[in-house]
């Protein structure tokens, strides 16, 4: 099989699991009954390892591949204004982060940035649409759940990228070609 096809393979692979999860989490009532709206973000697993698997133009390609699908879906212009402002901040803040380097940030850090711009980006939204600030007010609420949320799919990122033979590989690969080696412990 030829690198280009199995490029596009793996990527409809991860788009595909990243819509599924994203419509079954969808389905789980909100677990946070203090916090209306907060949900666990269980999808950005798959953002999570698509930026440490591939080159940032297919990571941003997967991005909007699973944004879209997961709309068309199970959601409306509202639920894809809030996904999309949510997941482009955190995607280019986790790629931000991620550019200090294996020494200075983590898997786990990188993700737990991920989570908290996540709900920057709904807030400042939720904001423009209702056109007050005050809105803004739920953050430190957010903020403590996304980083918490981020935290937990960042060991879950590093766990998968430790022990998915194939998700290994395309690792290896993207850090042969970046030169950017993340510390991650090998299984003995």
């Amino acid at each position: 099989m030829n690198q280009r096809l199995r490029k596009i393979i793996f990527i409809a692979l991860l788009v595909a699991q990243g819509v599924v999860i994203g419509l079954v989490e969808n389905m789980i009532p909100y677990p946070f009954s203090f916090a209306p709206g907060a949900k666990l973000g269980l999808a950005n697993l798959i953002t999570i390892i698509a930026i440490f698997t591939m080159p940032k133009k297919d990571s941003f390609l997967l991005v909007w591949m699973r944004l879209i699908l997961t709309t068309l879906l199970g959601g409306t212009l509202s639920t894809f204004l809030y996904s999309m402002s949510g997941a482009l901040l955190s995607y280019f803040g986790m790629l931000l982060v991620k550019g200090l380097g294996p020494k200075r940030v983590s898997i786990i850090g990188i993700s737990a940035t991920g989570g908290f711009l996540h709900n920057v980006g709904q807030l400042v939204t939720a904001s423009f649409i209702a056109q007050s600030w005050t809105v803004m007010l739920y953050l430190p609420v957010l903020s403590f759940l996304g980083i918490l949320s981020g935290i937990a799919i960042g060991i879950a990122a590093n766990y998968l990228l430790q022990r998915v033979a194939t998700l290994r590989q395309f690792q290896t690969e993207y850090e042969t070609k970046t030169k950017v080696k993340w510390q991650i412990n090998e299984k003995k």
